[in-house]
């Protein structure tokens, strides 16, 4: 066994974040998957734990639990279902660091008892902060805690501020590809289909972030989210567009010199710094040619075409619960565009709609944030039905 071995539970390791942590590990000694957890992708799950030998499971389906109760029965595997067990397993001594890739909201609970057993976390999941990113950031500093963001645009931030003082910060600017409706006409936008949707340009992530990228509404969480992992005013964090996506992101300091972390589009590069922090850990990967680069483009963000970015940044100016509310209705929204109960520019309207109308709660408590988001989660069906 490697001397300096760091054991990880992986939340969400079915998904496009934790196979990607997967294949990390399987390629490096110093790093052990301990715990693995899934929602419903059993299948895949069962596969993970027999070749990465886990001491234990979670996944959150019962017809799952029997599958792999029965799969996983002889290999010193142990097998545990739905939440509730997950944030009790993530109080033991043996976890090193907690990966939380879950998809959603559904991540919050999860994450907070993390914290609360004093481990560091690798965030891979941007709406625990956008939901409750003042109790989150309160709670972590409270407990010691590390959050170390997985997010390629955060990561770029946290890995340019290394050495700096956030203080010295004037700007934090986040990069967006664009997504693959970038130049598309607006008057087609009513015609766009799901399929298109999840054809990006650059990027291999999950069919939720996929979606947000092309209405442009991760990148408003993502502000959210920059906004408490660094302590700075949505008007001192901006967005700009950069289709070739290999400037991750940028900060700019008072004396008015910028740095920016730069590579190729693959989150390969932030779990594995995540993982290592704070050092850095050798990995084989794709050469990386400045030269081969023919050149690097950036202009501002089309808020007409894509109004998602505005709404993000409204609702941290309400502040309370209203960046909950928008989180919440997106994600039902999304939901129903994938399934296709409704069209891409219906999304918007069920977002802007839940806004207009919540019951507004300044300084929620934990118990607050999960009412907000149950009560949007029905207004937001309720108006995807009368649509």
């Amino acid at each position: 066994m490697c001397k300096n071995l760091k054991s990880i539970a992986i939340l969400g390791s079915t998904g496009s974040i934790g196979t990607q942590a997967l294949e990390i590990i399987s390629k490096l000694k110093n790093y052990k998957a301990h715990l693995l957890s899934a929602n419903k992708n059993f299948k895949l799950l069962c596969e993970q734990a027999l070749l990465f030998k886990p001491k234990n499971v979670v996944i959150n389906d019962e017809t799952g639990y029997y599958f792999l109760k029965e799969k996983l029965k002889n290999q010193n595997i142990n097998v545990w279902l739905g939440e509730k067990d997950l944030c009790g397993l993530l109080s033991d001594p043996e976890i090193d660091l907690v990966l939380t890739s879950i998809v959603g909201s559904a991540g919050l609970k999860p994450t907070i008892s993390a914290i609360r057993a004093k481990k560091n976390i690798a965030l891979a999941n941007k709406e625990t902060l956008v939901v409750a990113g003042g109790l989150i950031m309160s709670l972590a500093k409270k407990m010691g805690v590390k959050i170390i963001p997985v997010d390629s645009e955060h990561s770029a931030i946290f890995q340019c501020l290394v050495g700096e003082s956030i203080e010295s910060v004037s700007k934090l600017i986040l990069t967006a590809s664009g997504g693959p409706f970038l130049n598309l006409d607006k008057k087609l936008f009513k015609n766009i289909t799901v399929e298109k949707a999840l054809k990006h340009p650059n990027w291999s992530m999950g069919s939720k972030i996929t979606i947000d990228s092309a209405t442009l509404m991760n990148k408003g969480l993502e502000l959210i989210e920059a906004h408490w992992l660094f302590d700075k005013p949505i008007k001192d964090i901006s967005v700009v567009v950069h289709p070739e996506s290999i400037i991750h992101s940028l900060v700019e300091f008072s004396d008015g010199s910028l740095k920016a972390q730069l590579g190729l589009p693959t989150m390969i590069t932030p779990i594995l710094y995540a993982f290592s922090y704070p050092k850095r850990t050798y990995y084989k990967k794709d050469a990386f040619s400045l030269a081969d680069l023919k050149s690097l483009t950036f202009f501002e963000p089309n808020t007409s075409k894509f109004p998602h970015l505005n709404l993000a940044k409204e609702s941290i100016k309400i502040g309370g619960n209203a960046p909950c509310v928008l989180n919440a209705a997106n994600e039902v929204a999304v939901e129903a565009f994938l399934n296709k109960r409704i069209n891409f520019l219906d999304m918007i309207k069920i977002v802007e709609k839940s806004l207009e109308n919540f019951n507004f709660v300044e300084n929620p408590a934990l118990e607050d944030y999960y009412k907000t988001d149950k009560s949007t989660r029905m207004q937001a069906n309720y108006l995807i039905k009368k649509l």
